[in-house]
């Protein structure tokens, strides 16, 4: 499993082109890629490390606070495209990514996990054609994957 994680001041998604369906202040979008191997344990595993990523700045300007450090928001995005295989050509291939029915049942889990938490938590809809906005804060944006 696959996660793009933002630091955002503020970030949002629409979809039908004016439908704002979630909307965060200060936290992380994070943009989540399934692939075919993954299982609610690495959603777990993966949430965890989201949730404990140390990415905002402390009081000497470090990056040693979490998301729950700040009490920060949370946007989970649906991204079919994340595990791609890229290495190859000029088309991407998405034989690795989880077929649908995987896809939506893994992300849904993993949303429903992280709203059993204390942090604000918005998503994004999976399937759906989504325009996503954000104030990226820094940049700061990391790679992360389980397995």
């Amino acid at each position: 499993m696959i996660a793009l994680l933002q630091r955002v001041s503020q970030a949002s998604v629409c979809i039908n082109k004016n439908e704002n369906i979630a909307q965060i202040g200060q936290g992380l979008l994070v943009l989540i890629g399934v692939e075919k191997m993954d299982s609610p344990a690495v959603a777990d595993r993966l949430l965890q490390r989201i949730l404990n990523y140390r990415v905002f700045s402390d009081a000497n300007d470090k990056m040693n606070l979490s998301l729950q450090d700040i009490n920060g928001d949370l946007l989970l995005v649906p991204q079919f495209t994340l595990p791609a295989d890229t290495r190859k050509g000029n088309r991407p291939s998405f034989t690795p990514a989880a077929p649908p029915d995987q896809g939506k049942q893994l992300f849904d889990y993993l949303l429903s996990q992280a709203k059993m938490l204390s942090v604000v938590v918005e998503s994004g809809q999976f399937g759906a054609d989504m325009q996503v906005s954000l104030t990226n804060d820094g940049p700061v944006t990391f790679w992360l994957q389980v397995n």
